[in-house]
């Protein structure tokens, strides 16, 4: 039996492969160039522009009159094409895409490194350049090489503290920052049936920090119910019966808070290790957990008290920071003494909306924490929400659920 990379793609490992693209995607950053490389390509042919989507989110609002007038002309040529388009404010690229627009079976390229993220509706879903997303743009397709599909084996349930966060943090330290490069990680076990579509779309998400082509989840009973929020029916795709060329088990019950150390994603230590070291800042939000889930795993944890250090908040996007104020989530991390940004990527990127100084130390819960990522000369470590929000109520890395919080 085949992977579920090689049924969507309809090849076998290593063949190369040209197929039509269910739903492409760009950022305001991204987007920028593929108009430039669209334009140079001289066809003038928009292929399926009702399955185009061009989505603000990296620098939104505009940090200066250079990035406006770049996104002025993206976003003329965006509504005028009748492409599918979300300005400042609506939202972070993947994360719209997982309200109700992926679908499982489809292929769905975007251009950013993070779509992968979508991989957990059962899409083969992958981050592709610029050159070809205007090749999409222009004829609908793109070509693949399969790639090797390795067994990422969950078993149990997390516990305690634990999130998917750390789930992934640990999956990513085993395989190293190359140990998945160009494959599929697909993650299968009697452990992904417990886990919520938002925390699959964070075990997607890190999925790249491997060097994967994609991290993806058979559709089930969670996707099918999650995609009835919007009216999507699905057919659920059955399990593999087949034995991986390499495969890597998790006991999810064995999953602890963990926190990975500047500069790698895959160099991790326990929380308990690194308690006690002061934080400048703490950002909670990206693709990687900015979700309702997220937000309210937050609040309920400062609800009541005050953070001791500047914290920050991003929502992933327009519909989820509406769910906060209607459930009163909002105003918990507000009278906590958060800062809540506008839907979209903040901080993440070094752009603007929480860029740290030279010498400073913030806890994020976003994907990288690469050198002068966040801000020349600061350093990032990066956690779960739950050890996020411990360590803003001391103004320093504190395990969450301990004593030290």
């Amino acid at each position: 039996m085949t992977s579920l990379s090689e049924r969507i793609l309809s090849g076998v490992a290593g063949e190369y492969v040209d197929r039509p693209v269910d739903r492409a995607y760009v950022h305001d950053g991204t987007g920028v160039l593929t108009l430039e490389t669209w334009r140079a390509l001289g066809t003038g042919e928009i292929a399926n522009p009702s399955r185009f989507y061009v989505l603000f989110d990296h620098i939104i609002p505009a940090n200066n009159s250079m990035t406006a007038d770049l996104q002025h002309d993206l976003r003329k040529f965006a509504v005028n094409s009748g492409l599918q388009f979300s300005d400042s404010g609506g939202g972070i690229c993947h994360q719209l895409m997982g309200e109700g627009i992926a679908l499982p079976g489809e292929i769905i390229a975007g251009a950013d490194s993070h779509t992968c993220t979508l991989g957990a509706f059962g899409a083969f879903a992958t981050g592709v350049g610029a050159t070809d997303m205007a090749a999409i743009l222009a004829s609908g397709s793109t070509w693949f090489r399969v790639p090797e599909t390795v067994g990422m084996v969950l078993s149990g349930n997390l516990r305690g503290d634990a999130e998917a966060k750390d789930l992934a943090l640990t999956y990513v330290a085993r395989l190293g920052m190359d140990g998945g490069t160009y494959c599929a990680l697909e993650f299968v076990g009697d452990g992904v049936s417990s886990l919520s579509m938002d925390s699959r779309l964070t075990l997607c998400n890190l999925s790249v920090e491997t060097g994967a082509k994609t991290g993806i989840c058979y559709a089930d009973r969670v996707t099918r119910k999650y995609l009835r929020l919007y009216n999507r029916e699905i057919v659920m795709q059955d399990p593999p019966d087949l034995t991986y060329s390499r495969e890597y088990c998790f006991d999810l019950a064995d999953i602890g808070p963990v926190i990975a150390v500047p500069p790698r994603v895959d160099t991790i230590r326990p929380v308990d290790d690194l308690a006690g070291i002061p934080l400048d800042q703490v950002f909670v939000g990206t693709c990687t957990n900015g979700r309702y889930e997220d937000l309210s795993r937050f609040a309920k944890i400062v609800r009541g008290k005050k953070v001791k250090v500047r914290t920050i908040i991003g929502p992933a996007s327009q519909k989820i920071l509406l769910m906060a104020a209607r459930t009163g989530v909002l105003s918990d991390l507000l009278e906590a003494g958060c800062t809540i940004l506008p839907p979209g990527c903040g901080p993440c990127l070094g752009a603007h909306m929480g860029v740290i100084g030279e010498g400073e130390v913030c806890l994020s819960t976003s994907n990288r924490n690469f050198r002068n990522r966040m801000g020349v000369g600061g350093e990032i470590y990066l956690s779960s929400v739950a050890t996020a929000a411990a360590s803003a109520l001391r103004g320093e890395i504190a395990v969450p659920g301990g004593s030290r919080v």
